[in-house]
């Protein structure tokens, strides 16, 4: 089951924070990171991601699964006016697995002007040790979960048949 959670901070800074600690978090197994991103929106409203750090190991369909949910979250305004069938239909099924409309406005709330998330994928995380270490960051979570067979079915829509 892959995990995404958002955490949410008033700050850019402490954002940054966060994700150093979630990167230690990765090197001492609490978390196995299938995506990581700080998302900001600036004064003006504006959104900006930054996916520079890399998740190692990651396959060719975790990446594209990553980058479709990322994008439905941040990128697509109005995804439920997408007319395109592929995309479509690929909304529709993460909607069903638990990124629904009702998530993305929560995340869009969360992530107001002059504020920094987050956005972590993960395939796993051990719950307990991951909240402590986060705890002292602060910040407002939120999490939704893929189930196996849901990540599977969308990563091979993405990419095609995994082997």
């Amino acid at each position: 089951m892959a995990e995404l959670i958002v955490i949410g901070y008033d700050d850019h800074q402490v954002a940054e924070e966060a994700l150093a600690t979630v990167k230690d978090l990765e090197r001492d197994h609490v978390v196995r990171l299938a995506g990581l991103a700080v998302v900001s929106r600036d004064a003006e409203g504006e959104t900006h991601v930054d996916t520079s750090r890399r998740v190692v190991g990651a396959t060719a369909a975790t990446g594209a699964l990553w980058g479709t949910v990322f994008g439905i979250l941040f990128l697509l305004p109005g995804v439920g006016l997408l007319t395109g069938a592929a995309l479509g239909g690929l909304v529709g099924r993460l909607a069903q697995s638990g990124v629904d409309d009702r998530f993305r406005e929560q995340v869009d709330a969360l992530l107001g002007r002059g504020t920094a998330a987050v956005v972590i994928m993960a395939s796993k995380v051990t719950e307990d040790k991951f909240t402590a270490a986060m705890r002292p960051h602060g910040g407002t979570v939120l999490k939704t979960s893929l189930s196996d067979e849901d990540e599977r079915d969308l990563a091979e829509r993405l990419t095609g048949p995994q082997r």
